[in-house]
């Protein structure tokens, strides 16, 4: 009878706890928020200044006093105390508009693959201590095969390349379970600092994250397009330390991120090569879906398909696809059974 009431009355939500960003989901209002997972504190108070956006904002310009930090690593929590007081605040933002008895919600929560007992224990206390009434822990590529409709419950090949922030999860998906996967820490942020390494290398110019990532964002690409994209990169230049900007091209990216995309490919060939035959059969006739923030990179999908010799799509929606996922399960209380991982809370 409680537990009807609290279905009720309570604002149940998904979290997609990734390390470049945090969406939650409620079934009511579908996504809610979608803000970066960064954090700034007052190291002399100890008190956070920031969450989100607004502390994304603050990133390379702070002074000594003021840290700003992102407590996620591959996803995983790096950072337990900062990662608590993030969930709280994205808890409360979601209830702010609700009353007392919506306080306490169902939470599913998404990790990696490759996640540990321990990591998984560290999620679940972050949450329970963050307002959680009850935490279901999902595996992030079966959130996001959730999310983009694939027929995960069917004795079925399912391949799923989630490209995400802090890592790549490839995995091979059929009746409730991954049957076989690969991890790779090529990621966004890898991308990122790839850009930043051959900016310092080939210009002599430093160039700070936020920079990188826009610069990926606008015109990173995995194949030549028709016509040439130019861009202006700004930065300090490393032999006279002042301010610089120099125009440069797709082409320059493309140099920049290619090492980082030929590992994503050789890793989904690998788990490829472990997959039993006849769910390779599957996926040669149905191809492989790609979610993530790093699967909107031009031309990606065609490289891989090329490269792997089956067919290749994007999610229509890629950078929400783990979220909405873990969102569905929130109204599916069979197949949260299915999936969800054993809880690593010692509770009587």
């Amino acid at each position: 009878m409680f537990k009807k009431l609290f279905k009720r009355f309570g604002k149940d939500i998904a979290i997609d706890l990734g390390t470049a960003n945090t969406r939650v989901y409620t079934p009511e209002k579908g996504i809610i928020i979608d803000e970066p997972s960064v954090v700034a504190i007052n190291t002399k108070t100890e008190q956070i200044l920031a969450v989100g956006n607004e502390a994304k904002q603050m990133l390379g310009k702070t002074p000594p006093h003021i840290q700003v930090t992102r407590p996620l690593t591959g996803g995983v929590i790096s950072d337990y105390e900062v990662t608590e007081k993030m969930l709280k605040y994205f808890i409360d933002k979601v209830h702010q508009e609700g009353f007392v008895l919506a306080s306490r919600p169902r939470v599913v929560i998404v990790v990696p693959l490759d996640v540990t007992e321990v990591e998984i224990k560290a999620v679940e206390d972050a949450a329970v201590s963050a307002g959680a009434r009850e935490v279901f822990v999902v595996q992030e590529p079966m959130a996001a095969a959730i999310g983009a409709r694939l027929p995960i419950q069917e004795p079925i090949g399912n391949m799923i390349v989630d490209i995400g922030g802090g890592n790549t999860e490839i995995a091979i998906i059929s009746l409730n379970g991954v049957v076989t996967w690969k991890s790779t820490p090529v990621g966004g942020d890898e991308m990122n600092r790839s850009i930043m390494q051959y900016a310092r290398e080939m210009f002599n110019l430093f160039v700070g994250e936020t920079q990188a990532e826009q610069i990926k964002i606008k015109i990173g690409s995995a194949i030549p397009g028709k016509e040439k994209i130019e861009f202006p990169m700004k930065g300090r230049d490393v032999v006279t330390g002042l301010p610089r900007e120099i125009m440069i091209t797709d082409d320059h990216i493309r140099e920049a991120l290619d090492r980082g995309v030929h590992t994503i490919i050789e890793h989904i060939k690998m788990t490829l090569e472990i997959t039993p035959p006849d769910l390779t059969a599957d996926i040669h006739e149905r191809g492989l879906l790609m979610v993530g923030g790093g699967a909107m990179l031009r031309g990606l999908d065609k490289l891989v398909a090329e490269a792997v010799e089956i067919p290749v799509r994007v999610a229509d929606d890629p950078l929400t696809a783990v979220v909405r996922g873990a969102g569905i399960l929130l109204d599916e209380d069979e197949l949260l059974k299915e999936v969800v991982l054993p809880s690593a809370r010692n509770e009587k």
